[in-house]
């Protein structure tokens, strides 16, 4: 079982590309799909769950899934099999390429564009299911806009748990179907360990830090922090990680916005970008570093969370809670779509066309991921010599 999970999830390290929405759309299409590991309905309170959360909602979907299936080590094997590809990719980045200008070649342009078309697709299919109708649908509008107008994690949480609160209201006296039994094989015991550890992490390493003043430490504090504090995704976590490693000198603007251009152009985890700074500030041990670090808050949350979540997720009020949080999460995944999908990608009519034709070929044409990836990846390297609409 533990070979199974951890060659699926490497399968899907080394193809999903797209961002944290995306790698829902795969992990779904993988896990539930082909594999019948879980049900929808499982599935989609077990992304709720993890929006809940702090960290990369996708990547604790992931260690959840493997949890579930296999208990704590399996949670551990479906997390390396997704993140080790990138991180391997992006520490070779770090230390061959560092001092080229590679976050505007052509070919990382195409795989933002790529994104785009995946991305919009991902959203289109959610939102067919999570908001049919027009409750579900206001709540996704509002979150949206509100997301957009006020870009902060902050905001983003308190939306979150507004949309519970509407959901509680407008849908728990509705019959919903049954959730089914999670088997959880984490222990509470072992739950309580894993808080308890995350709590004491972050507000020891700042102090260890502060007495000590090692280097590593110093290291594994700022990409704890930085993974500790973040709701909604890779995207949301760059500010956090430019502000911590930028200002001290530990890497430059040029350098953090190259490798930032390189971690678009790999698959998995955006959270894998600590990997190429951990190796630009202390070379591969740094790297290791830096990559346990940001990802440890999430998986002693998600540890945490799993055994108390089966009771909760059964009570009407939670299944309520549950409908309004996927309704907010689509809502989320749109601003997400916009801002910084979009705009960082759609730039030009080119761009527009060639994303207008990628979402066709993967929605409608039923084209695989791979298969629209190569083609976006040529597309951003024609696009520079074109001059229509110019």
């Amino acid at each position: 079982m533990l070979l199974e999970i951890g060659a699926v999830a490497t399968k899907l390290g080394l193809t999903s590309f797209g961002g944290p929405v995306a790698h829902l759309l795969y992990f779904h299409d993988e896990y539930i799909k082909k594999r019948k590991w879980m049900d929808e309905r499982t599935y989609a309170d077990l992304v709720a769950l993890c929006q809940f959360l702090p960290g990369p909602s996708s990547s604790q979907v992931g260690m959840g899934i493997g949890i579930l299936r296999a208990g704590i080590l399996g949670g551990v094997i479906a997390w390396l099999g997704f993140t080790l590809p990138s991180v391997i990719a992006l520490v070779v980045f770090a230390l061959l390429l560092k001092g080229f200008d590679i976050g505007n070649a052509g070919w990382i342009h195409g795989l933002k564009i790529v994104a785009v078309a995946i991305v919009a697709q991902g959203v289109f299919s959610m939102g067919k299911n999570l908001t049919p109708d027009r409750n579900r649908a206001s709540i996704a509008i509002i979150t949206m806009v509100i997301t957009l107008l006020l870009p902060t994690a902050l905001s983003q949480v308190i939306l979150i748990l507004l949309a519970a609160l509407a959901g509680t209201l407008l849908y728990r006296k509705k019959d919903a179907p049954a959730a089914s039994a999670l088997v959880v094989p984490v222990s509470r015991r072992a739950a309580i360990v894993c808080l308890f550890l995350f709590v004491g992490l972050l507000f020891g390493l700042p102090l260890l830090t502060q007495f000590t003043n090692n280097p590593w430490l110093a290291i594994a504090d700022s990409f704890y922090r930085s993974g500790s504090l973040v709701f909604g995704g890779g995207h949301v976590v760059l500010p956090l990680l430019e502000r911590e490693v930028v200002p001290v000198g530990w890497i430059s603007q040029q350098d953090f916005l190259a490798g930032y251009g390189a971690t678009q152009a790999v698959p998995g985890p955006l959270f894998t970008f600590a990997a190429y700074l951990g190796a630009m500030i202390k070379g591969v041990w740094g790297a290791v570093l830096a990559t346990i670090a940001i990802f440890l808050p999430s998986f002693l949350l998600i540890v945490g969370a799993l055994p108390f979540w089966n009771r909760l997720r059964r009570s009407n009020a939670m299944q309520g809670a549950l409908v309004g949080v996927n309704a907010a999460v689509v809502g989320i995944l749109l601003a997400a779509l916009y801002n910084p999908i979009w705009t960082s990608a759609v730039l030009t009519v080119e761009d527009f066309v060639l994303a207008a034709l990628l979402f066709g070929m993967l929605h409608f044409w039923k084209w695989p991921a791979w298969v629209i990836v190569i083609i976006g990846v040529i597309g951003g390297m024609i696009i520079p010599y074109m001059n229509i609409g110019m």
